[in-house]
This record gives C-alpha cells, sequence and structure tokens, in this order.
C-alpha cells in the first residue's frame, strides 16, 4: 500500500491506484533482461494526467503575469490601473486561487477574502472541513506531494503568518532523483518575490528562513486531467 495522505477515505485511494497503475502495467509487460528499467526517480513518472497539468501551468504564463509590487486582477494576472485599497507586494495566494479556479477547484480567494495575508487565509481553511468536503487532503511528505503531482493532483505548499506575508505554491510535475528531492524538495510554480513556472520548494520558500520543510503544509486536490485520462500510459 502506498501511503500519500495523512486521511484518505477509499474514492481518494482507489483515484491514487488508477493514477500509478500504468507504472505497474509497465513494469509488468517489460522485457525482464535484456532492457535496462527506466529510472523515473524518486516519485515515478509523470503520467498523462501530470502531463497534461504541466502544461496548464506553464499556459498560465505567470514568469510573466501575477508581478510583484503591480496591482492585479488576481484572476488573470494582468495590471489593474484601477487598483485601489491595500493590496500584497507580491501575489503568490492569487496565483494559486487563479490557477485552481480554473481547474474547477475550490480554494479561499477573493472576494471570500482580501488578498491581504490571503496565504494564512488559505492555509487556515485547507485544514477545515469544509475543504475535506471540497475533495481536499493533507499529503503525508514531499515524496508524497510529488509523485501525487505527477499523477495529475492539484498539490500546493502553503506557509501561513500570523504576523508579515506568508507563501504558498503550486507542486510542478517532475522526474526528480531522491537526492535531489532531498536537498530541493518538489518542483515548484510560484508568483511571488520572483516569479517562475519551473522552481524548487527550496527556492520558493528561500525569502522565508526556516519554513521549508518544517513548517509548510501540503495538501492535494483531484483534477479534470485524471478523469479525462483514466487509461493512463506512461509517457
Amino acid at each position: 500500500m502506498i501511503f500519500l495522505f495523512k486521511k484518505a477515505p477509499s474514492w481518494i485511494l482507489a483515484g491514487v491506484l488508477l493514477c500509478l497503475s500504468p507504472l505497474a502495467q509497465t513494469q509488468t509487460n517489460a522485457a525482464p533482461t535484456m532492457q535496462k528499467p527506466v529510472d523515473y526517480g524518486c516519485c515515478g513518472p509523470i503520467l498523462p494526467a501530470g502531463s497534461e497539468l504541466r502544461s496548464f501551468l506553464d499556459g498560465m504564463h505567470v514568469d510573466q503575469l501575477w508581478q510583484a509590487h503591480e496591482h492585479i486582477n488576481w484572476e488573470t494576472g494582468e495590471p489593474s490601473h484601477g487598483g485601489h485599497g491595500h493590496e500584497p507586494p507580491t501575489h503568490c495566494s492569487a496565483f494559486a486561487a487563479a490557477a485552481a479556479k480554473l481547474l474547477g477547484i475550490y480554494i479561499m480567494r477573493p472576494p471570500d477574502h482580501s488578498e491581504e495575508m490571503l496565504s494564512l487565509g488559505q492555509e487556515r481553511w485547507l485544514e477545515s472541513k469544509e475543504a475535506a468536503d471540497e475533495g481536499w487532503r493533507e499529503v503525508v511528505s514531499p515524496k508524497a506531494a510529488q509523485t501525487l503531482a505527477n499523477g495529475g493532483y492539484f498539490v500546493v505548499l502553503v506557509y501561513g503568518r500570523e504576523h508579515g506575508s506568508g507563501h504558498i505554491a503550486i507542486v510542478r510535475p517532475a522526474v526528480k532523483s531522491e537526492k535531489a528531492l532531498k536537498n530541493d524538495g518538489p518542483e515548484t510554480t510560484q508568483a511571488g518575490g520572483h516569479n517562475f513556472s519551473d522552481g524548487t520548494a527550496v527556492y520558493s520558500f528561500v525569502f522565508h528562513p526556516g519554513a521549508w520543510p518544517d513548517k509548510v503544509k501540503i495538501f492535494a486536490h483531484p483534477t479534470k486531467f485524471q478523469t479525462e485520462n483514466q487509461t493512463q500510459s506512461v509517457r
């Protein structure tokens, strides 16, 4: 049994097994002696649903939008010259909320919460029964986070702070070695002090000393890409 979630109902476990089953099929069908096995690293291959999720994240163009120190439209990341009121200097939680909304997934977002201290609001909400009812589950480890993202789950790393700014980043599907995962954490996509489509958890939380990994919480939600790829094969 593969343990990825801290608390997982049977439908979640069934989805995980469905996502990971092509790897087992590939290993069963592989030529046993002559063929060198493919090294999928610590967290398995990127399945078709994971590949679609990665393309979706790239299509958000976060390196060009949700720019720090700009008033923005939180859903599009475009500059909003009519901005008013208090707005945070960076837009990590707005970007995470916008990506989730495009996937049909609810996470705490405007207008239910202002953009100020939104990462803290998101962390608290993700820990709630309401979030669990929406399909979110807490994840046991960075390794599980990368594995789930590779299978097409929408996975977030969140660090909320009572005072000062917190941070949230999205786990990006990637094949990583055990050493790379231990040194750098999962692959990430984020807005923040530095926006990037392809970085690492260590880099995502570099402006929050001591946050990664001990103070960062991890949550995952299934995506539409998995239901669209119920007969997945390893890419």
